[in-house]
């Protein structure tokens, strides 16, 4: 690892960088140098967990206006955090945000905590994101490091390990690189850099204010760093929707997710397990039917992305006689003209939209 560490050249970096942010830095809508608002501050990091900037922005000013202070969101129902949510995918987020809302309220008088120590024991705050709310908010010189400011780190050390060896080095050089004073807007700064110039592809180095000591860019090979390691093939998954309608009504019957897991606590249509081997057998497909009916397959299949799988849905459909059915604990009807108001996620959007261009036209 560099052995650049002292006082002298953290304070060469900070002088590099600081103006260039001040002079072109992002304007974010939670970010306010001086006197930030810690609500906000928290808020936005748990939006940004694996979402980008320009997807966040109009989920926080959402959140902002419907619940202006961590008092009114710990207010809510989570229902209507999880229903606000919808779109910005990873819902144990939202499930956190709001455990989090409560404890800050309940244990806290409704001040977070200021240091990384006691912001990693609320929920959904881990080491980089209370690392990331004591620099912003509090102005504590904590080691922050997301995926921009790592590769910033990575090109301006020539650091040859990759992940994840990469984050460990790249959060002790950040330790030593992170100055006493104004720490929010440094790490700030670092991460505005990573997305605007030291970008992943064709980073614009002319425009760098730290192009002069990078070791990177000294070597002729900036895109060569960070090293990448080579990606595993992703798994495929699959299941089976039930779209179970009633004749007269028109209600369609949903059901609530296990609060634990995947989608926990989200709303969906019901549908088989999801697993590795395709559904090609009509007993194995409809042992798992909320009710025995002549059920008719909806042209079209739905994909979706997940973490660490894909997965391809099939859609099969039927008519029930209203009220012809016995619902299970988490099961519900709900009319479609009233889908607005139940938390879906974006996959059982997808659904509810290849269902419309059949059944619903």
């Amino acid at each position: 690892m560099p052995k650049l560490y002292h006082h002298s050249y953290r304070i060469d970096i900070a002088s590099l960088l600081l103006p260039w942010f001040y002079r072109y830095g992002r304007a974010l809508p939670w970010r306010v140098l001086n006197n930030p608002d810690p609500y906000h501050v928290w808020l936005s990091e748990m939006m940004l967990q694996q979402t980008t900037v320009a997807t966040v922005k109009k989920y926080f000013e959402t959140f902002i206006n419907r619940w202006p202070t961590v008092h009114d969101l710990a207010g809510a129902t989570l229902d209507q955090v999880l229903h606000a949510w919808q779109g910005l995918g990873y819902y144990a987020r939202a499930r956190n945000l709001h455990a989090c809302a409560v404890k800050v309220v309940q244990s806290y008088q409704g001040q977070f905590p200021t240091t990384v120590d006691a912001l990693e024991g609320l929920p959904g705050i881990g080491p980089y994101s209370a690392s990331a709310i004591a620099a912003i908010a509090f102005q504590q010189p904590a080691s922050v490091v997301d995926t921009n400011i790592e590769r910033v780190v990575a090109r301006l050390f020539a650091l040859t390990v990759s992940p994840p060896k990469l984050r460990q080095d790249a959060r002790t050089i950040m330790n030593d690189l992170v100055p006493t004073k104004r720490p929010g807007d440094f790490v700030q700064a670092l991460m505005d850099l990573g997305a605007m110039i030291c970008t992943p592809r064709q980073p614009t180095c002319l425009d760098c204010p730290l192009s002069q000591v990078c070791q990177a860019r000294q070597h002729g090979m900036v895109e060569a760093y960070p090293i990448k390691i080579a990606k595993s093939a992703i798994p495929k998954k699959y299941g089976v929707v039930f779209w179970l309608q009633q004749q007269e009504s028109k209600a369609v019957l949903l059901r609530r997710r296990p609060l634990k897991g995947l989608l926990a606590g989200m709303i969906e249509i019901p549908s088989t397990p999801w697993r590795t081997e395709a559904w090609v057998q009509h007993h194995e497909i409809f042992d798992y039917a909320p009710v025995k009916l002549n059920w008719h397959h909806i042209p079209g299949s739905i994909r979706h992305r997940f973490t660490h799988f894909d997965l391809e849905l099939q859609v099969v459909s039927a008519n029930i006689k209203d009220q012809h059915i016995t619902t299970l604990n988490q099961e519900f009807w709900c009319l479609p003209q009233y889908f607005n108001q139940q938390a879906f996620p974006t996959l059982m959007k997808k659904v509810i939209k290849i269902v419309n261009q059949t059944l619903l036209e």
